[in-house]
């Protein structure tokens, strides 16, 4: 049996991605066929085709646009860092009603 190679976790501008895309709809090959050519996961080609039907408005229903999932990621991390703040607080409020005791 021989062993799958990993292929290592790799990032592309954004610019790449929307050239990438333009390129899928004015060529007229496959999906697959443009990620063989650039060395691309077809699930990942596929991703960005789909995110970028999403972000022009004809994507499912419900679905995020990018600047939504951005916003998103932006506002769990921001609530993330308030609860923490919340709980240090807590705390120190438990603690100095404990001292003044």
């Amino acid at each position: 049996m021989g062993k799958k190679a990993v292929r290592k976790r790799r990032s592309f501008s954004d610019e790449f991605k929307a050239e990438t895309v333009k390129l899928v709809r004015d060529s007229g090959k496959s999906v697959g066929a443009i990620a063989r050519e650039l060395d691309l996961t077809e699930t990942s080609l596929r991703n960005w085709v789909q995110q970028a039907e999403v972000d022009a408005g004809r994507g499912p229903v419900g679905a995020l646009t990018t600047g939504e999932h951005e916003e998103l990621v932006r506002l769990r991390r921001e609530i993330r860092r308030l609860q923490m703040e919340r709980d240090i607080l807590k705390k120190a409020t438990a603690f100095f009603a404990k001292e003044s005791e």
